[in-house]
């Protein structure tokens, strides 16, 4: 699944407006005729495809994929933060220290997040199924709703652990003050919508409707919240399902503008390329991780706020000969990048990230950048399948899936490992192949509950990190001051 190049949906917007405004009749005794609202959408096969549009286009927003996930990587140990210095981003530096409140300005854009994406999936819900249209079209557009309202609900429960549980739009009246559900009915609600969402889906579009929700989604994504539970044969039982689906020739060419529809891909975030919105604003169109992460002062890309600066021991920990090193970092002595030489002195670690980077020529200034952004990729889904098959007892057919994977990378087979062997070295894997794609911090929070990711970040000097619960978000005080009936996450 790709999501969809399209411009700012600015009718959406006007209808979800007055959707979530719904009139008390003793206010209004008639709805306008003349503007989008509640009362003359959701007639026509038009505004079901309106409506589902708009529910991708959350995705692409700054409080998630648009920045903050993406940024979890600094969180997990694999970079520090850059930027300006002083106070500029000082959110991040807090949660990557353990030194976070629940005032933090990174956790409050994280819980805000999912809301409004979740919010447009159940108004397609609860709408569509009454529109008189063709019954494929609207069974599909149900898919989608299903299978975007669940990877809402996937990021937001993965962040904070328990959260409000809501699956049906909120209006005038309702009860505005939810309470945090336990996280295992928010994963069975999750569960249920994918498993509808793969028998509604198609497992390909025609060029005109490429970059929705398939199939292959789907159930990609419904294989990684079993092994986020350690589901390991739920996990097989998804991914087998999964068919059409191939590693690209060349590592780089997953982050390549020019060839980022191929095989690899199961689930994107599609992006425009050009706006005139603030970055923190939500009608933005561009992918902003060549501007954070292309070195600062360097003039190497549109912007360069040198962001995301990998640590010496995540570079050091690349095998002799991985050719995914010269790929995704950039250091002092790499091959050049659009015949540019990169200096160590350009990031306070002697590194920056490379793989996201879009040349000038292609994106010229700041907000020019089209380049998708991966969710899941066919790599992580053959990674998985190790993962699971080796935790099930059969170290040896996990080898096939992991081989594939390091044999693009240069790398030799692996033969023989013992069970814990087999699954360091595929959670070694998992980090380098999916490094700085928002991936490793929730492997460190799932992997022995969170324990694993307790030890491995003392490891690396974060000694403030004691207990797997620190591994979950606050609750920001905000919400808890406007919903008594929040409770907030142990440790706060």
């Amino acid at each position: 699944m790709q999501t969809l190049k399209t411009s700012a949906l600015r009718i959406w917007l006007l209808s979800t407006i007055a959707l979530v405004c719904a009139c008390n009749k003793t206010f209004l005794d008639k709805a306008p005729r003349d503007s989008v609202n509640s009362a003359n959408f959701w007639k026509t096969d038009k505004d079901a495809i309106a409506g589902i549009n708009g529910c991708y286009q959350v995705l692409q927003w700054p409080k998630l994929y648009g920045f903050r996930l993406w940024t979890s990587d600094i969180w997990a140990g694999n970079a520090l933060t850059g930027g300006g210095g002083g106070d500029d981003g000082i959110e991040t530096v807090q949660i990557s220290n353990f030194t976070i409140f629940p005032d933090n300005a990174a956790a409050l854009d994280v819980w805000r997040g999912p809301g409004p994406g979740i919010l447009r999936c159940n108004l397609v819900l609860e709408k569509v199924p009454s529109i008189n249209m063709d019954e494929g079209l609207k069974s599909r557009i149900l898919g989608e709703a299903r299978f975007l309202r669940a990877l809402y609900y996937f990021n937001w429960v993965r962040v904070f652990g328990d959260v409000p549980l809501i699956t049906s739009p909120l209006y005038y009246g309702d009860d505005l003050r939810p309470r945090r559900a336990p996280k295992a009915l928010v994963y069975a609600q999750i569960k249920q919508d994918l498993n509808l969402a793969a028998e509604a889906l198609p497992l390909t579009y025609p060029n005109a409707e490429h970059g929705r929700a398939t199939k292959g989604a789907a159930l990609g994504l419904l294989a990684k919240v079993h092994l986020t539970l350690a589901e390991y044969p739920e996990v097989l039982t998804a991914i087998n399902q999964m068919s059409g689906y191939s590693l690209c020739p060349d590592y780089s060419d997953n982050f390549n503008h020019s060839k980022e529809i191929n095989p690899e891909v199961v689930c994107n975030v599609e992006y425009y390329g050009r706006t005139n919105a603030d970055f923190f604003g939500n009608d933005n169109q561009a992918n902003w991780m060549s501007t954070f992460m292309g070195p600062r002062n360097a003039n190497f890309v549109g912007g360069g706020y040198g962001w995301v600066q990998p640590t010496p021991e995540f570079v050091n920990s690349y095998e002799p000969g991985d050719l995914r090193k010269d790929k995704t970092i950039l250091y002092q002595g790499c091959p050049p990048f659009d015949r540019l030489i990169y200096r160590s002195s350009y990031s306070a670690t002697g590194y920056n990230v490379r793989k996201f980077l879009v040349t000038k020529a292609v994106s010229p200034d700041y907000n020019t950048n089209s380049n998708n952004f991966a969710i899941l990729r066919w790599a992580d889904v053959l990674l998985m399948k190790a993962e699971a098959l080796n935790a099930l007892g059969n170290s040896a057919a996990a080898e096939e899936p992991l081989n594939q994977v390091r044999r693009r990378a240069g790398l030799p087979d692996v033969r023989g490992l013992s069970g814990n062997e087999m699954r360091e070295k595929i959670i070694r894997e998992r980090r380098i192949e999916l490094a700085f794609e928002g991936d490793r911090w929730f492997d460190l929070q799932r992997l022995d509950g969170g324990q694993y990711g307790v030890d491995f970040l003392r490891s690396i000097g974060k000694t403030n990190v004691t207990s797997p619960a620190q591994l979950l978000l606050p609750i920001p005080q905000k919400e808890i001051d406007a919903n008594p009936n929040l409770t907030q996450n142990p440790g706060y």
